[in-house]
């Protein structure tokens, strides 16, 4: 069968990629992108950084209007595809238009989990995963305001981190007995609690808000230790719900997130699905689904690639990022293990301290954190796609 129209839901990194990755590959055929926000495709990875701290001079935009001219794509912004009718390949739009396709890539990506009982407070309680959500924060990342950050992950950190630099008060509150407790090993979640507590956050552990509310036009937050703390505002960020219902009323094989195959295929072998709405069949058997940049960017590509029946190149280990006080630190690899090892780095330009943590499983090198040594990151690649042993590694250094 041709392909002679491929539609893309979700005007986000994975759709971007995707039509990049097309066009690379020599696809000729129609491209309809078609996004629920008002902005072409931009990057989130600096929305809790630059384009709070440097709004001005911070360049989100993946796609201009310019190049999606030249890749010859259709783009619908404003709408969102409120039902697939797969018999007929056909998408249709919150206004009532229907699309038809050949191939179908769901890329909706996913949004903030709720917390009803801190909704409920309204103006004072924000999330972040929009543009509309960054720009909001410029005002509330000020001096002198008292501001709660719910969540110690990566966002929570990131945010904190960004609150600081604007003289924020800020204290986080966090479930777990550290810090980033579900993407990084406990030995780099305890450097990071140490480095945020004396740059002047508050950061408390194993703790939960039991109940919030307004007074005197601000918060009033009970945790489960009996503590009030007071607050001009709260940000919370708890995790993510993929934007799987489209998938979900379709009749596509979903559990949490939209399952697909090594290829991104769903159960429906003409639509497919990348980026964080998507769990995908990895080389172990096993689904996973993975919240990253890269990974957006990768299985964009997979996706393309095998509508264009190309090879698929072997894969290279996970990698991402985090911006935190200054401090750069990157992950490849898995991070699930529990045997992890340090080696600090004394031949670096950065000030402050720089080290590299490796994830070990019997003794064979799996997973890799780079702090402040970036340019260690490639051979940590290069390892664990190698398998490369620890011991060895310790009597070359």
């Amino acid at each position: 069968m041709s392909i002679e129209t491929i539609v893309i839901v979700g005007a986000g990194q994975a759709g971007a990629s995707a039509i990049i990755e097309l066009r690379q590959h020599q696809y000729a055929g129609k491209i309809i992108l078609i996004g629920d926000e008002a902005h072409l495709p931009y990057e989130r990875p600096p929305l809790s950084k630059d384009a709070i701290l440097n709004p001005d001079e911070t360049k989100l935009e993946i796609l201009s209007p310019q190049k999606l001219q030249d890749l010859n794509v259709d783009v619908i912004l404003n709408q969102s595809v409120q039902k697939i009718h797969r018999n007929e390949h056909v998408v249709e739009l919150t206004n009532g238009n229907k699309i038809p396709y050949d191939k179908l890539l769901i890329a909706t990506g996913a949004a903030p989990r709720r917390l009803p009982m801190l909704d409920a407070l309204g103006k004072h309680v924000y999330t972040l995963r929009t543009l509309e959500d960054a720009q909001a924060l410029i005002s509330v990342l000020q001096p002198k305001q008292r501001l709660v950050l719910v969540g110690g992950g990566v966002i929570g950190l990131e945010l904190a981190s960004s609150a600081r630099a604007r003289q924020a008060e800020v204290t986080v509150l966090e479930v777990n007995a550290t810090v980033m407790a579900r993407t990084a090993p406990r030995l780099l979640g305890d450097f990071l609690l140490i480095q945020h507590r004396q740059a002047g956050i508050d950061i408390r552990l194993e703790t939960e808000i039991t109940q919030a509310n307004i007074e005197n036009d601000h918060i009033v937050i009970d945790i489960n230790n009996a503590e009030q703390l007071h607050a001009d505002a709260i940000i919370y960020g708890i995790g993510v719900i993929p934007n799987a219902q489209i998938a979900i009323d379709a009749g596509l094989d979903v559990d949490f997130a939209i399952l697909v195959n090594e290829n991104c295929q769903t159960s429906d072998p003409d639509i497919y699905a990348a980026g964080d709405v998507a769990t995908q069949l990895r080389e172990n058997g096993q689904y996973r689904r993975i919240e990253t940049w890269e990974n957006a960017n990768l299985q964009a590509g997979i996706f393309a690639r095998h509508v264009m029946s190309i090879e698929q190149p072997k894969a290279n280990p996970a990698w991402f990022w985090t911006d935190q006080l200054g401090f750069n630190i990157q992950f490849a690899g898995d991070m699930t293990v529990t045997d992890w090892h340090m080696i600090n780095i004394e031949d670096t330009k950065t000030a402050g301290p720089a080290f590299v943590i490796y994830g070990l499983k019997d003794d064979v090198i799996v997973g890799g954190i780079t702090v402040n040594a970036a340019r260690k990151m490639r051979a940590i690649k290069k390892m664990i796609t190698s398998q490369a042993h620890f011991e060895s590694l310790i009597e070359t250094a």
